[in-house]
């Protein structure tokens, strides 16, 4: 079974795109048959950054059934042999805007591709269909830049993710469905206590689905003059919403970016020598890791009782919640131009560039 990436982020045009492109392609290098799906639905483009200008088939043809397996879409990429493309949809309002039966099918199907790894790129923001392809990988980045709105967007995502890989959780536990059903939460803390009151072994459930998910975080475009508190954030993430994100790196503001787009290549493609390849590569070569750690819990668990993994959410199920965004604190999600000051364990600056 493939080891399933998810690339996302809260905020539309940070280079959610450019960063899954680039890190299939480095991954493809390593020797793996790495497989590139464009679920950016609405607004897919990933076949532009691989030079396939027209793909001959692309998702919308699974989704309309004119082929029977998700794997009859996948076309080979012609600079490298290990790398092949699901080419996105959203030719038409039906494919743009999902039913939900069509993603069940779509989702339950991931499992069946014929590749070492698949990296997913998620269209931007928190609705339902971000949110379910974003959590159904094993492993998840998060794509932001130092611009403030991004980083609070982050956060945003990261917080109505965890309230949905918890709520996924309990959705498969009967006396918890119909609790939840009807419930709109903000919190993940508001999730746990509502599943506590009703359920012996709900806190315990949800703090199990928290501690496995733990996103990547990958800065883009970066520069000398800007700065993001990163270890602020994780604290604020760790206690407003009881995850954690690691610092898969950071990629620099780098014109070789552009110069690699308009010639419909990735840039570590294009300009291997270039700043923003090599931050890219840094990212790649970080993710590696986390795959073969994946590898390895992979195999431990399937040496594991069942029973162990009941606190795993389950997968392809739909909340029926809305997932109401609202804002953090006053000083949370701390992204500027100048470093940021503060008292004790929390005045500490991840400088970027």
């Amino acid at each position: 079974m493939a080891i399933l990436i998810s690339v996302a982020s809260g905020k539309g045009g940070v280079g959610k795109s450019v960063v899954a492109a680039n890190l299939a392609l480095a991954l493809s290098k390593t020797g793996r048959q790495v497989l590139l799906a464009d679920l950016d639905v609405g607004g897919a483009d990933a076949h532009i950054l691989l030079g396939e200008l027209n793909p001959s088939v692309t998702l919308t043809d699974f989704l309309e059934k004119r082929v029977a397996r998700l794997e009859d879409v996948a076309i080979p990429i012609t600079f490298h042999q290990n790398l092949r493309l699901i080419a996105g949809t959203g030719e038409t309002l039906a494919t743009a805007n999902m039913a939900h039966s069509r993603k069940k099918r779509l989702m339950k199907h991931f499992q069946d591709l014929r590749a070492d790894v698949v990296v997913i790129d998620i269209g931007a923001g928190t609705s339902y269909h971000a949110l379910d392809f974003f959590l159904m990988a094993d492993i998840h980045v998060a794509v932001a830049t130092p611009d403030p709105t991004s980083v609070l967007d982050l956060y945003r995502f990261i917080k109505l993710a965890a309230i949905r890989r918890v709520l996924s959780c309990f959705l498969a536990r009967s006396p918890m469905a119909e609790v939840l059903a009807n419930r709109d939460f903000t919190s993940v803390e508001e999730v746990m206590e509502v599943a506590g009151a009703t359920d012996e072994d709900g806190r315990e459930v949800a703090t199990t689905a928290l501690k496995s998910f733990q996103p990547g975080l990958v800065i883009n475009r970066t520069s000398s003059h800007s700065q993001v508190n990163v270890l602020y954030l994780r604290k604020i993430l760790h206690q407003y919403v009881g995850g954690d994100v690691r610092l898969l790196g950071e990629i620099p503001e780098d014109s070789a970016v552009t110069q690699a787009v308009r010639k419909f290549l990735p840039v570590i493609e294009a300009a291997p020598t270039s700043d923003a390849a090599k931050g890219l590569l840094t990212v790649s070569a970080a993710v590696e890791q986390l795959v073969m750690e994946h590898d390895r819990t992979r195999v431990e668990e399937a040496t594991q009782p069942a029973d162990v993994q009941r606190g795993r959410p389950a997968q392809g199920r739909e909340v029926t919640q809305s997932l109401r965004t609202s804002t953090p604190r006053d000083g949370d999600a701390v992204s500027s131009s100048q470093p940021s000051r503060g008292t004790g364990g929390t005045d500490a600056v991840h400088s970027i560039g």
